[in-house]
């Protein structure tokens, strides 16, 4: 079997598939010959892709995903944990959380962190199983330092301290978990401002989406990635080490030093 059609026999979840990361990890599996499904609140999707209308606050529609993936494909090879919602009214993370409504808990916990357990308990299910897979939780330097908010960040340190934990209880069974750090992204709506720069990294040397997915596609590959289990990696660096670039062939930055720099999770 040549390594086409080895990807091609593999199966993909990316939750949050409509748009930014999700849509350019989706895009990029595909195009790595994945077979790809990906989730939205519309039919919004990457081309090529099997795009399931869910709302990831509805545990049902969650669990009819995974049945529609084992039920059609018969396998899941690794699933991606980028579901996302901003806050009910959000123009902008610059209010102090006690001038925002205690709402923004529920787009930013419940879907930012409760909606990947939801969906990684599915997954592990099925890999387990199966003696194989790798769950992926999209994270964010906001784990380390203050970014956007205060709940933003809560939410990010718990995605790292979820996939550390998964990873001691799927010890043995073949399944892989990760957390991984994204830096600043090129989507469009960043694209669309006209700006070099946004929050004082640049716009020439952050990620573009589908970068994330190329190296998502190579995490699965790695051989040696099981060791790392429950460990939190930087997308920048991770593509840099395996020559890993951007759609323009350039190598975005990473904002390790940015954010104070030392060691990732877990802090050993």
């Amino acid at each position: 079997m040549t390594s086409a059609e080895t990807a091609r026999s593999r199966v993909a979840l990316v939750t949050g598939g409509s748009r930014g990361v999700g849509l350019g990890v989706a895009t990029a599996l595909v195009d790595a010959g994945w077979t790809v499904y990906t989730t939205a609140r519309t039919a919004r999707g990457p081309q090529g892709a099997r795009i399931l209308e869910c709302d990831h606050t509805d545990d049902d529609a969650v669990a009819e995903v995974f049945r529609t993936v084992e039920r059609e494909a018969g396998r899941l090879d690794l699933l991606v944990n980028n579901v996302w919602a901003a806050p009910r009214g959000f123009g902008g993370f610059s209010e102090p959380f006690w001038q925002r409504p205690v709402g923004d808990w529920d787009s930013l916990i419940d879907v930012g962190l409760r909606a990947h357990y939801v969906a990684s308990v599915h997954a592990a299910q099925t890999m387990v199983a199966a003696g194989h897979g790798l769950i992926v939780n999209i994270s964010s330097f906001g784990a380390r330092g203050h970014l956007h908010s205060v709940l933003y960040g809560m939410s990010k340190a718990a995605l790292d301290k979820m996939a550390a934990d998964m990873a001691v209880e799927l010890e043995g069974t073949g399944v892989t978990a990760i957390s991984l750090w994204l830096g600043l992204i090129r989507t469009e709506l960043l694209l669309s401002l006209g700006v070099d720069e946004f929050a004082g990294f640049s716009l020439q040397r952050a990620e573009d989406p589908e970068f994330v997915g190329r190296v998502i596609a190579a995490l699965a590959d790695d051989t040696g990635l099981r060791v790392r289990s429950g460990h939190t990696l930087i997308s920048a660096e991770y593509g840099n080490a395996h020559g890993i670039t951007n759609n323009d062939g350039a190598q975005p930055d990473s904002h390790r030093a940015a954010f104070g720099g030392g060691t990732l999770y877990p802090p050993i």
